[in-house]
C-alpha cells in the first residue's frame, strides 16, 4: 500500500490507472477505522482495479461546540486495516493540503448545500453538517476523479445527499451504498462508540431494539408515521442512559415523510434515529423494503433488516 499526502500525486497516479484501464474504487473515511469501514474497503476491493481509501477529519462538518479536537485518531492503526483490507493507495492529506487558501473567517469561499434532503433529521440537529460534508465529498471526488465511491447505510441521510449531489452535479462517480456492520448485540459500528462509557456501551444497543420495535409496528400493520415514532421513543424511553434526539420514518426515495405508510411501497421505507448518552450522540437507522448489501437500487420484499 502507498500513503499519499498531496492532491497532485493522487490525481497523477488515478489518471494513470485509468489511462491503463483499471477501474478506481474510493473509500472515503475520517479514520479511526473499524470493521464497517473495512467492509467498504473489501467491497471495493472485490470490484475494483485500483482502490484508493481516503482519511480526512473535516473541520468543515463540525460545529464550534462539537467534537472535531477529541475525535479518535489512530492513523498507524487505521493504515494497517487499510492495507490488510486490500487498499493499494491511502490518501492522508493534511488540513492545509485540503483547505490551502483559507478566507477571513473560513476554510473556503465555496461550499456545497444540498437542499430537501439534508433539512430534517441530523441537518434539524447540526444545521451546518451537511454543507460540510457536501463540500468536502465534492472536493475529494474531484480529487479522486471517475470512480466507484463506497459509503455505509449507517449514515443514511449523508448517502441520500451525496447520491443527490452527484446527480444534480453530473459527477462521473457511482455511490454505492454497502449495508450497516453490527456488534453482536446488534450496536451499528461507529467511530464514535469510543467515547461511550463501560455502562453507556451496554446500554447503547436499545438503539436498535428500538429501530426494530418500529419496524415490527409498521410490518403489523401500522400506517400512521407519528405512531411509528412513539414506538421507536417508547423503548428508548425504557433506559435511562439513553436520550432520543429524533425518530423518523422515511420514504428511501427522497427521505419525506408519508401522510400514511404503505409497507408494499416499491421505493421502500427507513426508520432513522439519534440517541444520546451524555455527550455522546448515535445514529442509526433500519431498513424496512431494503435493499441487497452493496446495491444500488432496491428489489426486495419488504422485510426488517438490521
Amino acid at each position: 500500500m502507498r500513503r499519499i499526502a498531496t492532491v497532485a500525486e493522487l490525481r497523477a497516479v488515478l489518471d494513470a490507472e485509468r489511462a491503463a484501464g483499471h477501474r478506481v474504487g474510493f473509500v472515503p473515511t475520517m479514520g479511526y477505522l473499524h470493521e464497517g469501514h473495512v467492509s467498504l474497503m473489501r467491497a471495493a476491493r472485490a470490484e475494483a482495479d485500483v482502490v484508493v481509501t481516503s482519511i480526512f477529519v473535516n473541520p468543515l462538518q463540525f460545529a464550534a461546540h462539537e467534537d472535531l479536537d477529541d475525535y479518535p485518531r489512530d492513523l498507524e492503526r487505521d493504515a494497517s486495516l487499510a492495507e490488510g483490507a486490500g487498499v493499494d493507495l491511502l490518501f492522508v492529506p493534511s488540513v492545509a493540503e485540503m483547505y490551502p487558501d483559507p478566507v477571513p473567517g473560513g476554510l473556503l469561499a465555496t461550499t456545497v448545500s444540498v437542499a430537501g434532503v439534508s433539512e430534517h433529521m441530523e441537518g434539524a440537529s447540526r444545521p451546518t453538517h451537511f454543507a460540510g460534508v457536501a463540500t468536502v465529498v465534492a472536493k475529494l471526488f474531484s480529487i479522486v476523479g471517475p470512480c466507484r465511491a463506497y459509503f455505509g447505510e449507517k449514515d443514511f441521510q449523508q448517502l441520500a445527499v451525496v447520491r443527490r449531489m452527484v446527480a444534480d452535479l453530473s459527477m462521473p462517480v457511482e455511490v454505492v451504498g454497502c449495508e450497516t456492520v453490527r456488534e453482536d448485540d446488534g450496536l451499528a459500528m461507529s467511530s464514535r462508540n469510543a467515547y461511550l462509557s463501560p455502562e453507556q456501551r451496554a446500554a447503547a444497543p436499545v438503539v436498535h431494539r428500538a429501530l426494530r420495535a418500529g419496524a415490527a409496528a409498521v410490518l403489523a400493520g401500522e400506517r400512521e408515521p407519528g405512531a411509528v415514532r412513539a414506538a421507536i421513543a417508547g423503548v428508548v424511553a425504557q433506559e435511562p442512559l439513553a436520550e432520543l434526539d429524533y425518530a423518523e420514518v422515511v420514504r428511501v426515495s427522497d427521505l419525506t415523510v408519508p401522510s400514511a405508510i404503505d409497507p408494499t411501497d416499491a421505493l421502500g421505507l427507513r426508520l432513522l434515529a439519534a440517541v444520546r448518552f451524555g455527550s455522546t450522540r448515535l445514529i442509526d437507522n433500519l431498513g424496512v423494503t431494503a435493499p441487497a448489501p452493496c446495491a444500488t437500487e432496491s428489489t426486495a420484499a419488504p422485510t426488517v433488516r438490521s
